[in-house]
């Protein structure tokens, strides 16, 4: 597990049985990681949303005595990077960041299993539904390009509204096994109602979350993490991004005429002039 301080906090958080509502402020502490140790149970709870006696609650279902205990064990292991951002901008920090973001990515896929997982399960779904709302739209819209270059039915379900159900029915019934959903904060109801919606329809959702502590966790089979960024005023995706690319080749390791549709449709590309040499 890296040594950011998101990835500190997760190793603390693994293996308790959370309610919802501590969840929220465990998702809220990851993402405000570098903040944490310094903050207030007012001020958490505030940031988190709930009263100021759940998050000492949560801290007791931690472990602790109360939230001094917590912020104080806070304070002495999660390495603190105000330090290492002095001397830069803001728009450095964000990049700086981000760059922690990608670490804890790879140090997260030194384990490949998860990601092996999810590849034989979207290499099998026929069709394969990709979903992606609002802040997430522009990832699930990118995985679904790449992928329809190598899978022979993808879904991009990006639009929410009463048709979203629809179109996941529609999938079921055509063959679907599996939906691939990517879901950034802030996470839209309908996210969560649409993956609870096809759990119960029978498909194994696959997840990309900023955290395993997000909203879309308990509707999810496999979750994989990937960290967002919060420096800036609009959240960045670079490592949900990646993972998605990540994502795409174990599942075209899984799809065995994956290397001739790519080589075919080069040749169509070359005959339609489609690309400027």
């Amino acid at each position: 597990m890296s040594d950011s301080p998101a990835g500190r906090l997760q190793t603390l958080f693994e293996g308790h049985r959370l309610t919802p509502t501590q969840r929220r402020i465990a998702h809220c502490m990851v993402r405000r990681a570098a903040d944490v140790p310094f903050l207030s149970s007012v001020e958490l709870a505030e940031l988190a949303g709930v009263s100021q006696p759940s998050v000492t609650r949560f801290a007791v279902a931690l472990g602790f005595d109360g939230y001094p205990a917590l912020r104080r064990h806070l304070r002495e292991s999660v390495p603190a990077v105000a330090d290492e951002l002095a001397g830069h901008n803001e728009y450095q920090q964000a990049v700086l960041g981000e760059i922690e973001n990608l670490r804890h990515l790879a140090e997260l896929l030194a384990d490949p299993a998860p990601v092996e997982r999810a590849g034989r399960l979207l290499a099998a779904s026929r069709p394969l539904p990709v979903l992606g709302l609002r802040a997430a739209s522009s990832q699930a819209r990118g995985f679904a390009y790449f992928a329809g270059k190598v899978h022979p039915d993808v879904r991009l379900l990006d639009e929410g509204g009463s048709m979203l159900d629809d179109r996941i029915d529609a999938a079921v019934r055509a063959g679907a096994t599996a939906l691939l959903c990517f879901a950034l904060p802030r996470h839209p109801r309908e996210v969560v109602d649409a993956l609870a919606y096809a759990r119960a329809a029978g498909l194994t959702v696959v997840t990309v979350a900023e955290s395993a502590f997000a909203p879309v966790a308990a509707h999810s089979d496999l979750l994989i993490p990937a960290a967002v960024g919060t420096g800036l005023a609009f959240d960045t995706a670079c490592a949900p991004m990646l993972l998605g690319r990540v994502l795409l080749e174990a599942m075209a390791d899984e799809l065995p005429d994956a290397q001739a549709r790519l080589e075919e449709f080069d040749v169509k590309a070359a005959a339609r002039g489609l690309f400027v040499e």
